[in-house]
Parts: C-alpha cells; sequence; structure tokens
C-alpha cells in the first residue's frame, strides 16, 4: 500500500511550519501510526549529524523525534547552508554537492528534483504517513519555475497542501487570500485547506475573519492556533528565533551572535537550567561586562566570522572580560578562532588566505576540502563524564594547549585548553544535552544543575503541542486529508 502524505506549507518564513509539522508527526504517533517527516529543501546553518554520517536541518531532527524515529537524510534531502548573503554550501542527501551562488541556484534546481523524489519514495518505504514541511511561501511564483520546495514538489508528488499563516505578525486575512489570488489554478488545486497560527487572546473574537478567508478562498479552515508558549523552550531552527533566557540573577553566559552562526542549539540546554542566565548579544551591542562565560558558537564561516567579530569591537569585550577572570568557551568555527591562525590555503570556507586569530590558545587551524561528520561518545577529561555530541566542520586544529585536551574519543582527544584554565576549546556539538556531563560541568563552575533531563524535557514539550493542536485544530480532519502519494493532483 502506497503511503499517505501531507503537506504543511506557509504564507511566509516563520510562520510556525516547522513545529507545525513536529505537532502532527507526535499527534500521529500518538494514534499508533507509523509517521515520519520531509522536508525537500531547507535553509539553514543548524545542522544535525544523522547515524549514517549526513547532515539534515536540526527541524527536522526535532521533527523526526517527534515521529518517535531516528533521523537519516532523506527526511530532508537538499540542505543549503549560507556563507554569504549571496552564496551557499549545497548539501544533498546528506552530503556536500558543493557551494552555489544565489543567482546559479535557480538553474540547478530542476537536476535536483529526481533526488527529493527518490529521497521521499525511499522515506515512503518505512511509513504509513509521512508529512512535508514547505519553504517560504508558494506566493513567490517569480520563483515557481524550477521550484522543489513548495508547490512543485506538491504537484511532481502528488501530495495535499494544507497553508498556515501567522495572525501575530498581523494581515492573516491578506496572508491566505492573497497567496490564493497569486497562485495558478494548477497549484490552487492542490491546497485543501487552510490554518491559522499564533493567536493571542480569545480566538473567537476572530470567528468573522476566519468566515472571510473561507469566502474569498474557497478553502477550508481546518482551525485557529492559539500561541504555545513553550515554543521558545525547543531548538530553534533560524538564527532569528533566538533569544535570551533566564531572568536577572544566575551565573551569566554570554554568546555574541555571529552573522553565520551555526549549530547554536548547543546553548539551548545550558539556558534551560534554572541557575542559568543566557544572554544573546546581537551585532552593534557590547558583551555585558559581567559576563561569567563568554561561549563563542559555531560558524558557516570561521574566517568571515572572525571579521565580523572584530568589527562590532567584541574580540576588545572577550580581552577585557579575561582580565577581569572570566572564562571563554569555543565551539567549532568559535576553537577556531581562538587559535594563533587560521588557514584555508584551497579557499574550502571562502576565500583563500589566511587569518590571524584571537591568540587566545596556542593552536593553528588549517582547512582541508573533506568534512568531519560524525557522530561522538567521548568523555570530558577534566571531569571524566560521558559525552554524547556530534562533529560537523571542516580543518584541523593542532598546537601546544592541545595537549591539554578538552575530551577523549577512543583513542585520541579533542580540543585544548589555554595554560592557565580560563580558555577552552572543543569540535565537540551538541556536548550539553548530555545531563550528567552538564551536571559535572556547570558544578566545576560552582554552579548546581536542577530540573529534568533535557531531553526529557523537549519530549515532553512535544507532547503538549500535540494536545495543544487536538484541542484548537480539526486533526482528524488535517490527518484524514492525507492522500496515497501521487492520488491529490
Amino acid at each position: 500500500m502506497a503511503p499517505r502524505a501531507l503537506m504543511i506549507q506557509g504564507t511566509g518564513s516563520n510562520v510556525g511550519k516547522s513545529l507545525l509539522v513536529a505537532g502532527l508527526c507526535r499527534v500521529a504517533r500518538k494514534r499508533g501510526i507509523s509517521v515520519a517527516p520531509f522536508k525537500p529543501q531547507n535553509m539553514s546553518n543548524n545542522a544535525a549529524v544523522t547515524a549514517d554520517g549526513g547532515e539534515i536541518g536540526r527541524a527536522q531532527a526535532l521533527q523526526a523525534m517527534a515521529a518517535g524515529r531516528e533521523p537519516v537524510v532523506d527526511m530532508n534531502p537538499v540542505l543549503l547552508k549560507p556563507e554569504s548573503d549571496t552564496g551557499a554550501q549545497v548539501v544533498v542527501q546528506g552530503r556536500a554537492a558543493g557551494r552555489l551562488w544565489a543567482k546559479d541556484y535557480s538553474g540547478r534546481k530542476p537536476n535536483l528534483m529526481p533526488r527529493v523524489l527518490e529521497s521521499f519514495q525511499r522515506l515512503g518505504s518505512s511509513a504509513d504517513l509521512i508529512i512535508v514541511e514547505g519553504a517560504g511561501s508558494p506566493a513567490e511564483v517569480n520563483l515557481r519555475a524550477g521550484d522543489i520546495a513548495n508547490m512543485g514538489f506538491a504537484t511532481a508528488a502528488g501530495v495535499p497542501v494544507v497553508l498556515a499563516g501567522d495572525i501575530d505578525r498581523g494581515g492573516v486575512i491578506a496572508q491566505i487570500v492573497g497567496t490564493r489570488a497569486v497562485l495558478p489554478d494548477e497549484d490552487a488545486r492542490m491546497i485543501r485547506g487552510f490554518l491559522v497560527n499564533k493567536f493571542r487572546g480569545d480566538p473567537r473574537l476572530f470567528e468573522d475573519g476566519y468566515r472571510q478567508i473561507e469566502e474569498h478562498s474557497g478553502w477550508r479552515g481546518f482551525g485557529v492556533l492559539p500561541w504555545f508558549a513553550e515554543a521558545h523552550l525547543l531548538p530553534a531552527e533560524d538564527a532569528v528565533d533566538l533569544s535570551s533566557k533566564g531572568g536577572d540573577a544566575g551565573f551569566h553566559i554570554v554568546c555574541p551572535m555571529l552573522s553565520r552562526i551555526a549549530n547554536f542549539d548547543d546553548l539551548d540546554p545550558l539556558g534551560a537550567e534554572p541557575s542559568v542566565r543566557l544572554t544573546m548579544v546581537p551585532p552593534g551591542e557590547a558583551l555585558p561586562g559581567d559576563a561569567d562565560l563568554i561561549i563563542l558558537p559555531g560558524t558557516k564561516s570561521t574566517r568571515g566570522d572572525l571579521a565580523f567579530l572584530r568589527a562590532q569591537g567584541w574580540d576588545v569585550d572577550i580581552a577585557a572580560h579575561l582580565r577581569r577572570g572570566g572564562q571563554v568557551l569555543g565551539i567549532c568555527g568559535g576553537y577556531q578562532m581562538l587559535g594563533r591562525m587560521v588557514h584555508d590555503p584551497d579557499g574550502v570556507d571562502g576565500e583563500a588566505g589566511s587569518s590571524e586569530g584571537l591568540g587566545l590558545l596556542d593552536v593553528e587551524t588549517v582547512m582541508a576540502g573533506d568534512k568531519t561528520l560524525a557522530r561522538t561518545a567521548a568523555a570530558h577529561v577534566a571531569t571524566g563524564a560521558g559525552i554524547d555530541a556530534y562533529e560537523i566542520h571542516m580543518g584541523a586544529t593542532t598546537g601546544p594547549d592541545c595537549a591539554r585536551a578538552f575530551a577523549r574519543i577512543g583513542d585520541h582527544v579533542d580540543g585544548a585548553l589555554s595554560w592557565d584554565g580560563q580558555v577552552t576549546g572543543t569540535y565537540l556539538h551538541g556536548v550539553f544535552t548530555s545531563d550528567a556531563f552538564r551536571a559535572a560541568w556547570l558544578a566545576d563552575l560552582g554552579i548546581t544543575a536542577g530540573g529534568m533531563g533535557y531531553g526529557a524535557r523537549v519530549d515532553a514539550i512535544l507532547d503538549h503541542f500535540a494536545a495543544h493542536m487536538e484541542t484548537h485544530l480539526d486533526v482528524e480532519g488535517l490527518l484524514a486529508l492525507a492522500a496515497p502519494v501521487g492520488e491529490a493532483r
């Protein structure tokens, strides 16, 4: 029997598509349905590593968790990882497939559709239901030719669509009705209905607007979903969703928001700690002087963000922080920045050349063409605590400070520690999701960890969101709408 599929598209970016797909996956799982998430094309520097050593968007990893499945590369066959305002690395079925400028990508998209459909069909062989997430908006009809992310995929695969609008940003009637107005009839026929997301207040106040959307679009409504307050506690996919967490007290961790910040969900478990205050610092603002720890996060462009960091004056702030006795932790690209030099002789991370690092660790990095992609079981050298992490980086870092390692991985070591113990670097992502390590690491800093385990907390929030959808949306109607693959045309 062919699997059934349903696609959630949005009237724009950040309308909540990723979470809606995760919620529907959890709803289906609770009904005993074998379900899997799928996103044909994603654009994000927040990636997850699959068990087979590929990479997909972090949102699809969260959706896989909601579905009770192991993440696989077929859940996100095309991932675009921006390296600049006009260029991105293209990852196809989990593997880097080169770098493209934005102006050239539209010409390549038709060649990617067979790979997208291949992954979709393969995923369908292991699930009874596939919940598909669109990207951006189908109203961007100027991008329709060769589209693989929205209506191009829906029509090629024969998957019915529900359109989600975001009332919190205003103009939701125009969002949905306007989308209907600009869509060609072939695409509009694929859309079976709509839902309104992120409503604050009493949904009954929107009943007249809801009826107007139904009247002007001709589409069936599946409900109005109120604002879900716990959403900010789940891993964010886009850097625009990053926010500070905690009150005005507690151990103060500060993270500068680099222009190509990547894998920033590394910080989420720390932000969830009741004794920790996490501050995300946007460009143009100084790093707070009361910081206890500064974390330099991952980045998709180490040398580019090193220059960006200096342009904000953050290098001066970091030096002052260390003079006050503060701590610094660099993760992946942030680790590379902490060294004396970053060399990129072949231009694998941007323009070929070398950049002077911050000089806070006695190490140097040489970029290499092969990307390291692996899930990793490690042990923290200082505390002996076990770490479940992953690696996703280019380059190798060596130097005297590597003799004081951060972690041991089998028969080799990772990371470095400065002679005075103030500066630490590691290539390992996701280390703070390991509850025992996080507790030991915080204890070493004089902080007591609290609350439930991080993974259990995320899982509980997914349950809460599924119940939220059950209460306010016609989820039975949504699930019934899912059609056998290829039959919705």
